[in-house]
């Protein structure tokens, strides 16, 4: 009787298993973004004060058309930034960058 009772479970479970084949884990899962942690374009040159006169460097701190960048999309800390914006100010005042681009 023993024997009969395995050789009638082994076929039931065989089909369900059949039916439904083990899959191996998902290659193409999509993988969580992490982001990573912005440095200070300043701190990392080791620039104490942001100068004017450099407008390359104050001009890489501003949009196409002309905005200031925060410090969130650059990743500057509260000093430098506040520096920033001051240089790019003065540089406005002075023609040395422009306020805004004119539209074409």
């Amino acid at each position: 009787m023993s024997e009969e009772i395995k050789t009638n479970a082994a076929p039931a479970a065989a089909p369900a298993a059949a039916a439904r084949p083990e899959r191996p884990a998902r290659p193409f899962a999509k993988k969580r973004f992490e982001s990573r942690r912005k440095v200070c374009k300043v701190c990392a040159e080791k620039i104490e004060n942001v100068d004017y006169k450099n407008f390359q460097f104050v001009k890489s701190f501003t949009m196409e058309s002309g905005k200031i960048l925060s410090r969130r999309i650059t990743g500057t800390c509260a000093k430098h930034q506040r520096q920033i914006t001051k240089a790019i100010k003065r540089d406005r005042n002075l023609a040395i960058l422009p306020y805004s681009l004119p539209k074409k």
